[in-house]
């Protein structure tokens, strides 16, 4: 959640910046509407509590004069119940501008360039040169049916569409991916953590899902549980409504899930093949720094990221987003495209945010600060999209008749 105090403070140019993220000002007037509204209850409530003590503090005197005290106990307790109504005329107040807040996405960085969509956003850099074919590549699908790899009529038998089944060495590739990705984040300095599948509502409102994006989420019939869309949910909130230690940080995690999204945003997009799968493998990196080092942190993760796919020798570029193609609750997001041969195109394969202080405050999680307790930062990204990860390397090292060769790195979590 965006700082209410800092925009009480400084409307103007907090409302500038979230003009930047694509928020209509009609909805930003309605949080200024709120925000003073929220201001003049407590300035109001704290005048009537002044009173109250005021008055308070007159018994006293009353009766070391021996005053008749009744009708200053009738003011006292005519106040009081003035105090009440003003009490919850605050909370009112306090719970409509925190309920409109949620729904506001993050303010981007500064130096995050503005821009409509993802064709403003700007590479940074290539890493690795794509092989040159001396035949047409296939596409994935194509490879994954001939080598017996995915069945997707059969995902679409046991479930509906944009589900699979893997099969033979497809399924071992996806767990020897699963295995190196795990070991690679660990040597990274990331600990690995196994999570539930499922949270609560609490807990996707701290990460910034809930309100906004509940139709994408998949929900148990009949309780407030939620099937997780990214690692990222449960792996932040294990520290939510929590104080850490300012030497507890940073508190660096890794952890691999299976992950569920509706995709209802994506109807018609990357209808084939496994790029855009209702349930699909990720490894995660979850990072709960210290505001000082999460820009230093931010940079390792990408690094992180980026290493595995060139240890893979999987072409890719490192791509900062736009202000129109951030997510809701980042502020900085470099995403990682690796090369598709079959598609003749870069496509991402993880979006690596921080988030600076807007999870950390949704979710209340702190540090001591000297003897003061101050917001954490929280950063995430994708190391890596397992499916997408094994659709690259089918791509990329695909042979002119259809066979598929194995990354070196791989081949010891194959026993080859």
């Amino acid at each position: 959640m965006i700082d209410l105090k800092l925009l009480q403070k400084d409307f103007e140019t907090m409302s500038s910046k979230l003009i930047r993220k694509g928020v209509d000002l009609e909805l930003i007037e309605k949080l200024r509407e709120k925000s003073q509204e929220l201001k003049k209850a407590k300035a109001s409530f704290e005048t009537l509590q002044a009173l109250q003590n005021s008055m308070s503090k007159e018994f006293g005197t009353y009766k070391r004069e021996g005053k008749d005290i009744s009708e200053l106990k009738r003011r006292v307790d005519a106040n009081k119940v003035v105090i009440s109504e003003a009490l919850e005329i605050q909370r009112n107040a306090d719970l409509e501008l925190e309920t409109i807040a949620m729904s506001i996405p993050n303010i981007p960085d500064d130096d995050v360039a503005h821009g409509a969509d993802e064709s403003d956003n700007e590479e940074l850099k290539k890493v690795l040169t794509p092989r040159e074919f001396s035949f047409t590549p296939k596409e994935h699908w194509e490879l994954a049916e001939q080598n017996g790899w995915i069945d997707f009529e059969r995902g679409v038998k046991l479930a509906t569409s944009r589900f699979s089944v893997s099969f033979g060495m497809g399924a071992r590739l996806e767990r020897a991916l699963i295995n190196f990705m795990l070991d690679f984040n660990r040597s990274r300095g990331f600990a690995e953590v196994s999570v539930p599948a499922l949270v609560n509502r609490t807990a996707l409102e701290g990460t910034g899902q809930l309100p906004k994006f509940e139709d994408d989420l998949y929900k148990m019939q009949d309780l407030d549980l939620f099937l997780i869309p990214t690692a990222e949910v449960p792996l932040t909130n294990l520290f939510q409504d929590e104080i850490l230690a300012s030497e507890e940080l940073p508190v660096k995690m890794t952890a691999y899930t299976s992950c569920f999204r509706k995709e209802a945003g994506a109807a018609g997009r990357d209808t084939r093949g496994m790029i855009r799968q209702h349930q699909f493998h990720k490894v995660e990196l979850v990072t709960i720094s210290h505001p000082d080092k999460s820009d230093e942190i931010f940079s390792e993760m990408v690094e992180c990221a980026s290493d595995i796919l060139t240890a893979l020798e999987l072409p890719h570029r490192l791509v900062s987003l736009c202000t129109g193609d951030l997510g809701f609750s980042a502020a900085k997001t470099i995403d990682l495209e690796v090369w598709l041969p079959g598609q003749n195109t870069y496509r991402e394969i993880s979006s690596v945010s921080n988030t600076r202080e807007f999870q950390a405050r949704r979710a209340k999680i702190r540090f001591k600060d000297g003897k003061k307790n101050s917001m954490v930062h929280t950063l995430n990204g994708s190391a890596l999209a397992v499916g997408r990860t094994l659709v690259a390397i089918m791509e990329n090292n695909q042979q002119e008749d259809g066979s598929i060769t194995i990354p070196e790195v791989l081949k010891p979590y194959l026993g080859m």
